[in-house]
């Protein structure tokens, strides 16, 4: 977990740069806060922070190994005690809700550039774990770092303009986007703007390239494969639900219902609030949804794939060592021998092996009772209950045909962190299993 002196000595110069341009960027912040807001607390507030941050640079360039500044040992330890799947799911689900709950506060300027430069001096000190920067500093995953980031903001930028929205609905006022609705020209307007655009972006992406060549490893062989073999950033998500599920479930199924679903979202959609300004309070529960399906079921995962999980697919803390020897010995059983043969202690239910057919499929359904009966209660039962109780209102305004449609593809969207979970807590690898047919759910 310690790094050594020679690589130490090797990332003194990047962290260097590194805190150089943080403290940059904080400067030319104090500026703007004393000369354009004249808020001048604040602005000698992080005037003094940038200075802090060109000692810390000092200190990394300053050729000594034991000065480049790095998080106590302690520290990561304990975030590598503390990582988990478990704690991680919980984790991003609890900050998304602290977030939502509280994004009034969240998306005020001066408290979004503080947590901004929380993360970027965090990430500063962790870099200088010899495990973490070799994770992070990866070219291949150094993208996924800018993609945090990135969304980060774009979230940040859209909740902003939401949040604002919802105070001027609530005084009487119109949305912003109604203040400055007058039309503009595809040409010359937009057509410029995207030419500039693509310039701009080009020119980055070359000086990326310069900087940061793409990793070109050996061809491919079957007698030699990487350890662990990802698929690209964007089917980390998909790789990490084949881990829980069958792959004709979570490469077949799942897939074509998120297709599905969000072809079907306009025709579901009975609340025309919304349309053409950025909006919660009047869009909560399809705001919620979204955020949980793409936020928590989707990017998390793509950042644990990335990040988080190493050699055999196993999962390792922020700081600890990619080791291809780490073993880790999980007895994951059906749900079939978990209620017959751990809970009742009896033997699976079977049929003789010159049995009728009809006889040996009754003994399959017998076998398989407890995780239909589950099945049928999640898919075929708590929609009409849930009609009745939680979302009794948007059964009435949305008719029988619609809400069905739209219940069924939210519980399938929350059977993926329940199978998760239940995999984590209770080793259960399938709720029905019928490899006779291979049918594994």
């Amino acid at each position: 977990m310690h790094s050594d002196p020679f690589f130490l000595t090797n990332v003194a110069g990047f962290l260097g740069g590194y805190y150089v341009f943080i403290a940059a960027m904080n400067g030319v912040f104090a500026f703007l806060l004393w000369k354009q807001y004249g808020q001048t607390g604040r602005a000698v507030t992080w005037a003094a922070f940038s200075a802090v941050l060109m000692v810390l640079a000092s200190l990394a360039l300053s050729g000594s190994s034991a000065l480049v500044p790095a998080l106590p040992a302690g520290v990561r330890s304990l975030v590598n005690t503390l990582s988990g799947p478990v704690l991680y799911s919980l984790g991003t689900v609890g900050l998304c809700t602290v977030l939502f709950v509280f994004r009034a506060y969240f998306v005020q300027p001066v408290v979004a550039w503080t947590i901004l430069n929380a993360a970027l001096v965090l990430m500063g000190l962790a870099m200088a774990d010899q495990n973490f920067a070799a994770i992070v500093m990866k070219p291949d995953n150094v993208p996924i770092v800018g993609l945090v980031f990135l969304l980060a903001f774009f979230t940040w930028v859209a909740t902003k303009q939401a949040v604002v929205n919802d105070e001027r609905t609530a005084r009487g006022e119109p949305p912003m986007e109604k203040l400055d609705d007058e039309k503009v020209l595809v040409w010359p307007d937009l057509v410029y703007t995207e030419l500039i655009c693509m310039v701009a972006v080009s020119a980055f992406l070359l000086v990326w390239a310069i900087c940061l060549p793409a990793p070109l490893e050996e061809p491919a062989s079957s007698v030699k494969t990487p350890n662990p073999s990802k698929a690209p950033w964007y089917f980390l998500g998909l790789q990490e639900m084949l881990v829980y599920f069958d792959p004709w479930y979570a490469g077949v199924v799942l897939p074509s219902f998120v297709i599905f679903g969000l072809m079907a979202m306009p025709y579901l959609d009975y609340n025309k609030k919304g349309n053409g300004y950025y909006t919660i309070a009047e869009r909560k529960f399809a705001y919620i949804t979204f955020q949980f399906g793409f936020l928590v079921l989707w990017i998390t995962l793509i950042i644990l794939g990335t990040f988080l999980r190493g050699p055999n697919w196993n999962f390792f803390g922020p700081f600890e060592y990619w080791t291809p020897y780490k073993v880790e010995v999980l007895n994951n059983v059906d749900l079939n021998q978990m209620f017959w043969v751990n809970w009742l202690d009896m033997p699976l239910p079977r049929a003789a092996a010159d049995a009728p057919g009809y006889m040996q499929f009754g003994m399959i359904v017998l076998r398989e009772l407890p995780g239909l009966l589950l099945l049928g209660f999640y898919f075929v039962a708590l929609p009409p209950l849930m009609a009745v109780t939680v979302f009794r209102g948007m059964f009435a305004k949305m008719g029988l045909i619609r809400y069905m449609i739209m219940s069924s593809l939210m519980l399938l969207m929350l059977s993926l962190p329940l199978k998760m979970v239940v995999r984590w807590t209770l080793n259960l690898k399938y709720i029905v299993s019928i490899p006779e047919f291979k049918l594994n759910f």
